[in-house]
């Protein structure tokens, strides 16, 4: 049971609706040939029987004849032969007569038959193509649903597709962005760009001007100190920087 109710859903998922419509037309074709081939034996015997009948006339009209001359000669035993042969002919014919009348019936049978199965295949022919032109509309429209939903299977494939495309896009971005801010801080060094001796002494020495300012500053706030002077004001470009005098460096060393 397991195994055929496998095997039917396996046909069911294969089959055509179109193809097995196609292939019931092909057998209902195939029997109406059948049947047009039986009234054309039909006829064809009938036809044979007539034949036979003809003849068997013909053969029956002549031996009358001989016998009415037999007896006009004036010899009676040939024409009582005459006769009787013309009577076992007439037999032959009465019961062809009856073979013939059962093949005329049967031609009829058939030939009525065939007129109706060939109105039938006619009607099941409009019917197939009016089916089969109705399963693909409905075969189309399904897959343009599908598409627009997007539970196809090629739709569905190529969403994944662009899905993983962005997702992949996304960490791709979020990796840049973090190594530009690495680089920004400090805590990876760019090895592609040329290195400047100068411009790193420069910034070494601003960070550390930076942090005397600091503390000259906390010292002035805690009297310890005068207020300290902006790297601007300290040296002025083509202005000597002023030296501190020996009071400053007494209060300086009072403050320590």
């Amino acid at each position: 049971m397991i195994f055929k109710s496998k095997a039917n859903k396996a046909l069911d998922k294969m089959e055509d609706p179109r193809e097995t419509l196609d292939y019931s037309y092909q057998r209902q074709l195939e029997l109406l040939q059948k049947v047009r081939r039986g009234v054309a034996d039909v006829a064809t015997s009938r036809k044979r029987v007539e034949l036979q009948i003809n003849q068997l006339e013909g053969q029956a009209a002549k031996l009358e004849n001989q016998g009415r001359q037999a007896l006009s000669a004036g010899r009676e035993d040939l024409a009582r032969e005459a006769l009787s042969r013309r009577n076992g002919v007439n037999t032959q014919i009465a019961d062809l007569r009856i073979q013939y009348g059962n093949l005329q019936g049967e031609e009829e049978k058939l030939t009525l038959a065939s007129q109706r199965l060939q109105t039938k295949v006619d009607s099941f022919r409009t019917k197939k193509e009016t089916i089969k032109a109705t399963y693909t509309a409905a075969e189309a429209q399904t897959r343009i649903n599908e598409a627009f939903s997007g539970i196809s299977e090629e739709m569905g494939d190529v969403g994944l597709a662009i899905q993983r495309a962005e997702d992949k896009t996304a960490q791709m971005q979020a990796r840049a962005g973090a190594i530009d801010e690495l680089l920004a801080s400090g805590a990876l060094e760019d090895f592609t760009g040329q290195r400047d001796d100068i411009q790193a002494e420069l910034d070494r020495m601003g960070g550390g001007s930076d942090v005397e300012l600091e503390i000259a500053k906390m010292k002035a706030e805690l009297g310890q100190g005068p207020a300290p002077k902006s790297a601007i004001e300290a040296g002025q470009p083509g202005q000597p920087a002023q030296q501190p005098t020996q009071q400053q460096y007494r209060q300086q060393g009072e403050g320590l």
